[in-house]
């Protein structure tokens, strides 16, 4: 989950697509046009995933400038591999609205309210 996260902010289409299973996998993948400004990430569950174990669930929440994707994922294990299969579309969790003060969560260095606030 996080070599996919980190292949999005580095816009390595290839690597996700190696890392897709090939029942799901699109036919084409190009990222490299997308101007989305990612954060972080934040692993929320894990299911599965262990040695032995066939499948494996992660719900995460990557965070964006100006926003947050929260996606419960699902992937399969298969030829001694992980292969991400799907993922579900969850709402955005709630977060404290920072104060106008503080620094902005964007990583900008900027106070919240001169910047995203």
């Amino acid at each position: 989950m996080r070599s996919r996260y980190s292949a999005y902010v580095l816009k390595e289409s290839d690597y996700l697509r190696d890392t897709w299973h090939p029942s799901t996998r699109p036919a084409v993948l190009d990222i490299s046009s997308d101007d989305t400004r990612w954060q972080r990430l934040e692993i929320i569950a894990t299911q599965g995933g262990a040695a032995g174990d066939a499948q494996g669930m992660v719900e995460f929440t990557a965070h964006y400038r100006g926003g947050q994707l929260h996606e419960r994922s699902r992937f399969v294990h298969d030829e001694g591999r992980w292969f991400y299969l799907s993922g579900e579309i969850l709402p955005p969790l709630q977060e404290a609205k920072p104060g106008r003060n503080t620094p902005c969560p964007c990583g900008s260095g900027k106070k919240y309210k001169r910047c995203c606030g």
